[in-house]
């Protein structure tokens, strides 16, 4: 994304975790910001919420073992360590760097930040994780991107993320549909897996608009 030709300054936030995704975005950032004549830098970490029960329902509430104080020393200790290994290096710094602590929900948070100070770009890392892991731990990337009100460039590590296998039908699932006509589905083995299949056909069951019979598999 090209940054803004104007004097209004390109607004970069980028969301870190103190993790190799986290340093990503930030290096990633910055990259954008050496572009723009007048650029500000805000970087965001949403603090860790638990759950807790109280009397009238479960709530999130933060995390009690992480005061608001030392979660913002932590930020402000990383921010200050990650421009100084860029000065270092001799690269150009955005004229303005702000660090911000939220609570809460991740996703939500930094593209909450990111129309508070009116972004024009979130950087985000992602682990491009699949299947049940992307389940249990969700998707910080895919909420901001759906959320923010600006462009997001989602970032990750170099490398191909492997993809599942889609395995071949079962050969012992294909013979026993063919021996009994379609009436058995699955071998011995997959019908435990998958149940027994259950088809309901025009006489016994019809669609909302009293014309297509409906097919139900089980």
């Amino acid at each position: 994304m090209a940054p803004p030709s104007s004097k209004q300054p390109f607004v970069v936030v980028a969301g870190v975790d103190f993790s190799e995704l986290g340093d990503l975005a930030f290096d990633r950032a910055v990259e954008l910001c050496e572009k723009a004549p007048n650029s500000a830098l805000h970087i965001v970490n949403v603090a860790a919420m638990v759950l807790a029960a109280t009397d009238i329902e479960h709530a999130l509430v933060p995390d009690p073992k992480k005061r608001a104080a030392d979660v913002e020393a932590r930020l402000l200790a990383y921010v200050e360590k990650k421009l100084a290994e860029l000065r270092s290096r001799g690269r150009k710094l955005p004229e303005t760097v702000r660090a911000h602590v939220r609570w809460e929900v991740p996703g939500e948070e930094i593209a909450q930040l990111a129309a508070d100070v009116e972004a024009d770009l979130v950087v985000v890392g992602t682990h491009g994780r699949r299947g049940l892991s992307r389940v249990l731990m969700g998707s910080v990337a895919e909420v901001v991107v759906r959320l923010a009100p600006c462009p997001v460039l989602v970032v990750r590590p170099k490398g191909v993320m492997p993809v599942p296998a889609i395995e071949p039908p079962c050969p012992e699932c294909l013979k026993a549909r063919a021996a009994s006509g379609g009436a058995t589905y699955w071998c011995e083995q997959h019908s435990q897996r998958h149940g027994q299949r259950h088809t309901y056909h025009g006489g016994e069951r019809i669609s909302a608009d009293g014309s297509f019979p409906l097919l139900f598999h089980g």
